[in-house]
């Protein structure tokens, strides 16, 4: 595993302006993240030349981009393309409606045509129980259908959410596992999730680490915590040193 450790943007909603962003960031100890929407608009594309400056200035590494909902219409798409390839990024996670599946995958098969023309590997991000992509049933399903710039960008509490083993999806998906969101979950006695420091929750995380190790796993590996959103940095640091030692 070659990539640096990265936090998910999100992490930090609340820090909008990049300047605060960067500051919170590195205060968990790393200097690279998946970046979404939140923190730049990846279909303006007058924007790209001045957000990548910032980071380069920074010295924040943009591991990724996403999650990113991909329509199948080329044009529409292409902006978020664009922005990879002045960044670059070579890892999207992505989500898509089931219609792209429709007239034999003609909408997913536009979407590759894009990974391919811009070097991409896109990672769908599996949302958990309520997600049609949430279960290996329908990726396998979907990579069957589609060729290798099309993988997984594995959430492993999202897994869990959809009663899946993320340490087995290691093993199942090979290849195709692209990037991975380490995040982790306990649930209330009404089954809402609950996000924790990762490995102290339901997520096997040595093991994990293991299977991503002996796999020769060499995509973006991003900590996710969506909890304490005004003042994430204390839990996301935990995150960092806990995964750190296993590293």
């Amino acid at each position: 595993m070659n990539q640096p450790i990265a936090i998910q943007s999100w992490c930090f909603r609340e820090f909008k302006p990049l300047p605060d962003f960067f500051k919170q960031l590195k205060a968990c100890g790393v200097s690279a993240t998946e970046l979404c929407g939140v923190h730049t608009s990846f279909n303006d594309t007058s924007t790209f030349a001045s957000t990548i400056e910032q980071f380069q200035k920074s010295g924040v590494k943009i591991v990724a981009i996403g999650v990113e909902s991909v329509t199948g219409n080329i044009d529409k798409d292409r902006p978020r393309f664009e922005f990879c390839k002045q960044a670059g990024v070579k890892n999207m996670s992505i989500s898509f409606a089931p219609e792209l599946m429709d007239n034999d995958f003609a909408g997913l098969k536009n979407v590759e045509k894009l990974a391919e023309q811009y070097d991409l590997r896109l990672g769908i991000h599996n949302h958990g129980g309520y997600d049609w992509l949430g279960n290996d049933r329908i990726l396998k399903h979907v990579f069957a259908r589609t060729g290798e710039r099309i993988g997984l960008h594995m959430d492993t509490a999202w897994a869990i959410d959809a009663k899946q083993d993320p340490v087995k999806w290691v093993e199942i998906f090979g290849k195709r596992l692209f990037g991975v969101h380490i995040k982790d979950f306990t649930y209330t006695p009404d089954r809402q999730p609950h996000d924790v420091v990762i490995g102290t929750g339901n997520l096997d995380l040595p093991g994990l680490m293991r299977w991503l190790k002996d796999g020769g796993f060499n995509g973006p590996l991003v900590i996710e915590y969506e909890g304490d959103a005004a003042n994430p940095v204390p839990a996301l640091a935990d995150c960092v040193e806990r995964l750190k030692k296993l590293l």
